[in-house]
């Protein structure tokens, strides 16, 4: 795996688009103080996804981006792609030549891209796991890392053993599984939550649904006896009725026959 060229457009002291190119072997880049050769140092580091704008030299991401002179004007966008020979299979993907991307534009946005596919910038890191090529591993070493090294400051020494060893990968896959196993625990805890309040409102529900039931037993019953009650009124009714129907006509056939007798005495 060897770096077959840098692209640098609008970053830092880089206005115009310069092409580096690099042959196999050893390459020495050199010129006098302030001509720009820490910043293709930084540039390598950033488009390999370089987060920390203290590693770049800045104290915001914005300034990587050219930021105008007297007769330039500022740029709105910062873009590096590197190209990278891969004919030996050592990065995992299919294609024996890889460029990687990155932009960012004054508002903030940022793209990256892949073979000049976007991308996230995990799948830049996964690309370049285990490979001593990533952004934070020592294929860039600047002289403040030299110093860290040959210091007593042992967790910056055995970040770049780890990753020197190939072991870095295994460490990041171990963080992302517990983060899913939090994050499972907590979607089981809320779970737990939703049952619990699901069984108190079937509770809830199990109890007016008695009530209901109950009401509309007592209900039917009080139906039933409003019919039965209509029922035998209306039979009562009737009989009484009849009976007075009854006496009427008994009585009108009395007058009648009083009215005779009278008229046959006259």
């Amino acid at each position: 795996m060897n770096i077959k060229k840098l692209e640098i457009l609008g970053f830092k002291s880089f206005a115009n688009k310069t092409v580096i190119e690099f042959s196999r072997g050893m390459t020495a880049i050199v010129g006098p103080n302030g001509c720009g050769k820490t910043n293709i140092l930084d540039a390598l580091r950033w488009v390999l996804g370089e987060q920390k704008v203290s590693m770049l030299r800045g104290s915001k991401m914005e300034e990587v981006i050219f930021n105008g002179t007297r007769e330039m004007k500022p740029l709105g966008m910062s873009e590096i792609t590197l190209t990278i020979e891969n004919d030996r299979g050592v990065l995992p993907t299919e294609y024996t030549e890889v460029q990687i991307t990155r932009r960012l534009f004054r508002s903030g946005e940022s793209e990256y891209l892949l073979n000049k596919v976007p991308c996230r910038l995990k799948d830049i890191n996964n690309l370049f796991f285990d490979t001593g090529m990533g952004a934070h591993s020592y294929s860039v070493i600047q002289q403040d890392m030299i110093e860290a090294i040959i210091s007593d400051k042992a967790e910056e020494r055995r970040f770049l053993f780890e990753e020197a060893a190939g072991i870095t990968k295994y460490k990041q896959r171990k963080k992302a599984a517990l983060r899913k196993l939090e994050a499972t625990e907590n979607d089981f805890l809320r779970l737990n939550d939703i049952y619990s309040e699901v069984q108190t409102q079937v509770r809830s529900l199990k109890r007016q649904q008695k009530k209901a039931e109950r009401y509309q037993t007592i209900s039917d019953e009080i139906k039933n006896w409003e019919l039965y009650l209509s029922s035998t009124r209306m039979k009562e009714i009737e009989q009484e009725r009849r009976r007075i129907k009854a006496e009427h006509d008994q009585m009108s056939d009395k007058i009648a026959a009083s009215e005779t007798a009278i008229n046959k005495l006259s």
